[in-house]
């Protein structure tokens, strides 16, 4: 076997290898991009010289381009299982993250030299992977013989959904379609990566707080998840519709319910243990965004502006989706390469530094200061770099303890 050969097989060896490997990269590269572009624009010199505009550019990336990786890296791994089936060999896996890598570095030489086919031809390719992707893990899921699939059922259609929102993209960019444009930004938040992560925390964070606190009494009532799927598909609906200022009338339900798990989860109790903690930590900001995304709505019912800008956006994506990212991936990183299950100070770090870009990113754009979404910009990209640097090299690397995987 040949040392190249040799490394291969180490690096495939299972699906969050890759996926989470390729995840590092590219969320340092998006983060990177999003500096120079808020830099830039501080600096008097406009906005970059993109192939598409900066704003659309940046939704692309962080809503299609970066969490993706580390979800069906996630999933795929995690899939089996849940639902006691057999692990996905390579054959499963290893396409989907081919495509979806050659996918995004279409996507990044269209944007910055090759211009709008490229990028066309960048999202083909992630469709395609991501469909392969979504047809293993349907494959699991009709295969197996658990009988309680609800939380993968709402996984099956989320992913479903966003494939159908970047699909939407692709069409606004191929043909000039604005609805397919305004799909793709509500699909991709409200049907696709919302429900992802809620669902994914509703059936982990108390499984793993049972599992190393004491007297832990797990609560996962049968009522929410619904209740958060039904709530964030109409948010989404309204905000297609054009209807921001009722989304108040689900947004306040969900924050109240998120922040009542939070509680019940033991949010406090959790933080005596950091790799825990963090999980618990930022589960807490989908309760916060989804409150400041009901205030939003109530100011504007009253006739006003938006206060908060994109600040309630900001509480979703770099509070709870970028942060459960750090929490998560680490874990799963130190699990599966046999590591101890600890977060040090250093990777502890790099979860408060994606702390610290969501206050600083809705403080923001609450007062209104552009200079501080820069700093947030910069703080993120520090945290996810220094993230990646540590753990990104562990995806090379044979397992600690030398058992496979």
């Amino acid at each position: 076997m040949t040392a190249l050969h040799q490394r291969w097989t180490v690096f495939s060896a299972a699906p969050h290898r890759l996926m989470f490997c390729a995840g590092s990269v590219q969320v340092v590269l998006a983060l990177l991009y999003w500096s120079v572009e808020l830099g830039t624009r501080q600096a008097g010199g406009g906005t970059l010289p993109t192939a598409l505009a900066a704003t659309w550019a940046h939704a692309l990336l962080m809503l299609y381009g970066v969490f993706p990786f580390f979800i069906f890296g996630f999933l795929m791994t995690t899939y089996p299982r849940w639902m006691n089936g057999r692990e996905l060999g390579r054959r499963a896996y290893v396409p989907a993250w081919a495509a979806l890598v050659a996918g995004q570095a279409l996507v990044w030489g269209g944007l910055l030299a090759l211009g709008r086919p490229a990028l066309l031809a960048g999202l083909v390719a992630m469709l395609a992977g991501w469909a392969w992707a979504v047809a293993q893990l349907y494959r699991v899921y009709r295969s197996t013989p658990a009988g309680d699939k609800r939380h993968e059922t709402v996984l099956n259609g989320a992913l479903a959904l966003g494939w159908l929102g970047l699909a939407g993209f692709a069409a606004w960019l191929a043909a000039g379609w604005p609805f397919g444009l305004a799909f793709a930004l509500q699909a991709g938040l409200w049907g696709f990566l919302l429900p992802v992560f809620f669902t994914v925390c509703h059936r982990m964070i108390p499984f793993f707080s049972a599992c190393v606190l004491a007297d832990y009494q797990v609560v996962k009532p049968a009522w929410s998840l619904p209740l958060w799927c039904a709530g964030s598909l109409l948010h989404g609906a309204l905000e297609l519709a054009g209807a921001p200022q009722w989304t108040w009338l689900v947004d306040l339900p969900l924050a109240a319910t998120a922040l009542w798990h939070s509680a019940a989860w033991g949010l406090l109790r959790a933080q005596r243990i950091r790799l825990l903690g963090v999980l618990h930590l930022a589960f807490a900001w989908m309760g916060v965004g989804l409150a400041l995304y009901g205030v939003q709505s109530l100011a504007l019912l009253g006739g006003g502006h938006a206060p908060l800008g994109r600040g309630p956006l900001h509480a979703l994506a770099i509070g709870f989706f970028a942060a459960m990212v750090v929490g998560m991936a680490s874990r799963v990183t130190l699990g599966h390469s046999g590591r101890p299950l600890v977060a040090d100070t250093y990777t502890w770090a790099c979860f408060l530094g994606v702390n610290a870009a969501a206050l600083l990113r809705v403080a923001g754009d609450a007062l209104a200061l552009p200079a501080l979404t820069l700093l947030a910009a910069l703080v993120a990209l520090a945290a996810f770099a220094a993230w990646a640097l540590r753990f990104a090299p562990i995806y090379l690397r044979p397992r600690a303890d030398g058992r496979p995987g």
